[in-house]
């Protein structure tokens, strides 16, 4: 899946706190007796609904190609689809009675205040029920997709960030591993007219560009982003210190004012001009799906993929990175949820349908059988991706009901941090907790 901007991703998650479920709709997952037998044919003939947020026909049509093996199982259930959808439409619908039976998000943002508020079901009853065995899965997918002991939604496909680097722009270099390795190779590849302005970067360390925000940054040096209460940890934990005290390093090494003009010069990042293809940045901070873009939009591109470098004092961290994808599940008030759910955990459980979402999206899928199947399409580029998600070392941003708005205020800060405007480090990052913690009483968290 592509990158969701947070504003759009997460509107959902900042309000759902207080919000009520719609009441109307069929019995909850769980609290009626499993049908007898266990056969499909179990179930009673129906129509449901899927909403989810894919709109590109190919992967509309991948979608359609994975549910053909769903209609195969379950010959009596026909599957609606609905393309397109934004979480707000999700927990608008929900709230307002007309929930659709199955519903996906392309973000994780919204799972804690789903699973408080109880937009989505909990699926622990019929996970139980159907003895589902969660180890199949990564913890940090089972992680991002329950909140408190409640598991409401299912991952479906995942994406996993790491290094592209363009090979003639490299010179023969090795992708870097460390930090400072990272900064000594931006510097040499870097060409700049006598004037100073940036022709070619070797790294862009502004986190306004594209992919690099604070969540896909935070790996890199292993920064947490709560205490165990739920409150902010960005404030007390060095290692947010240590990640924006490099980053400042290098861009006032660039200049802000010159690293700004060249980034404002740069193409959409979801166009055939994004500066990657067009060997004006040397090495970037990018998703799995970036390699199947690469193939269709820049083929010429001779490049190399690779873990996030690392704090030096850290190594052990490399090989992991950021992961975080996309969920599924049965909204509150669902008319079918028996039926729901079984489409739910074929999409999610099954190797084929996950195999088949996963090569037509060129996202990582969360299995481990998926993951090892032959039939997964595999090249040197996207087994990187493959190997960052199965890491134990690799990360997510931790379930929280606020979390857009706390995403966002460590993003306001670093915005003007690396311009300059900010002078403080220590007390800066202590206003963010504050901020933070302030939402977080107000939500009653």
């Amino acid at each position: 899946m592509r990158f969701v901007p947070l504003a759009v991703a997460g509107l959902a998650a900042l309000s759902l706190a207080a919000c009520t479920a719609g009441k109307e709709g069929g019995p909850a997952l769980g609290s009626q007796p499993k049908p007898a037998g266990t056969a499909p044919s179990a179930l009673p003939a129906t129509t449901i609904e899927l909403w989810h947020g894919f709109s590109a026909d190919s992967e509309v049509k991948a979608f359609t190609d994975a549910i053909a093996g769903f209609n195969k199982k379950y010959p009596q259930i026909t599957v609606k689809l609905v393309k397109g959808v934004q979480d707000e439409q999700i927990t608008q619908a929900v709230r307002g009675g007309r929930p659709p039976d199955v519903a996906s998000s392309f973000t994780t943002d919204s799972v804690a205040a789903w699973c408080k508020s109880g937009v989505f079901q909990d699926l622990t009853p019929v996970i139980k029920q159907d003895g589902i065995d969660l180890s199949v899965m990564p913890a940090v997918v089972n992680d991002y997709t329950q909140y408190e002991g409640e598991r409401c939604v299912m991952p479906l496909l995942t994406d996993a960030y790491g290094l592209y680097y363009n090979k003639a722009l490299m010179k023969g270099h090795q992708p870097p591993k460390t930090l400072s390795e990272l900064t000594k190779l931006a510097k040499e590849l870097t060409v700049r007219d006598p004037d100073g302005t940036i022709k070619v970067a070797g790294f862009v360390p502004s986190a306004q560009y594209y992919e690099n925000t604070p969540g896909h940054w935070s790996p890199m040096v292993g920064a947490k982003w709560t205490n165990p209460d739920g409150t902010s940890a960005i404030g007390s934990d060095p290692a947010w210190k240590k990640l924006l005290t490099w980053q400042k390093e290098l861009i006032d090494w660039y200049g802000y004012a010159n690293l700004e003009k060249f980034r404002k010069s740069l193409g959409d990042e979801f166009s055939a001009n994004h500066p990657f293809y067009k060997n004006k940045v040397a090495m970037a901070i990018d998703g799995e799906w970036r390699v199947a873009m690469l193939a269709n939009e820049a083929p010429k591109i001779d490049y190399g993929t690779a873990p996030m470098p690392v704090d030096d004092a850290k190594p052990d961290l490399y090989g992991g990175g950021f992961t975080a994808g996309t969920v599924i599940g049965v909204p509150k008030g669902a008319k079918h949820p028996e039926a729901a759910w079984a489409l739910v955990k074929y999409l999610t459980t099954d190797t084929d349908a996950l195999v088949t979402l996963a090569n037509a999206i060129r996202n990582v899928p969360t299995t481990t059988a998926a993951l090892e199947s032959p039939q997964l399409k595999k090249d040197e580029h996207f087994q990187t991706f493959l190997d960052i998600f199965a890491n134990p070392k690799t990360t997510t941003i931790p379930a929280h009901v606020n979390s857009t708005f706390n995403q966002e205020a460590l993003q306001s800060f670093i915005a003007s941090w690396e311009k300059g405007s900010a002078k403080d480090l220590d007390s800066g990052l202590a206003g963010v907790d504050k901020t933070i913690n302030d939402k977080l009483k107000l939500s009653g968290g």
